[in-house]
């Protein structure tokens, strides 16, 4: 999962440096919105994550939470944050 996330992280970071343009992150780094359309997706996608939970669909829990997650990447890469400080965090948290 570590490299999963850490290789998902340095892809994120590169769209933010070369912005291709058919690229979703990109987008989400130029967006009009700036990071509330990042927030947005954050606030969508933890409502969809709920109501695969209330259903018990285990294959839509595991879909919403990856959306979660890639979101709350490209959020932290736009505050110039890393998978460190997260790690940190939940770290001092254990």
């Amino acid at each position: 999962m570590e490299d999963t996330l850490e290789d998902l992280f340095a892809v994120i970071e590169d769209r933010k440096e070369t912005l291709p343009e058919d690229s979703y992150t990109a987008s989400l780094f130029t967006h009009e919105k700036g990071e509330n359309a990042v927030l947005e997706k954050l606030g969508e996608e933890s409502t969809e994550l709920v109501l695969a939970a209330k259903d018990d669909d285990h294959e839509e829990i595991a879909y919403e939470a990856a959306d979660i997650v890639y979101h709350l990447l490209v959020l932290l890469s736009m505050k110039d944050m890393d998978l460190e400080d997260l790690e940190a965090e939940l770290e001092a948290r254990r």
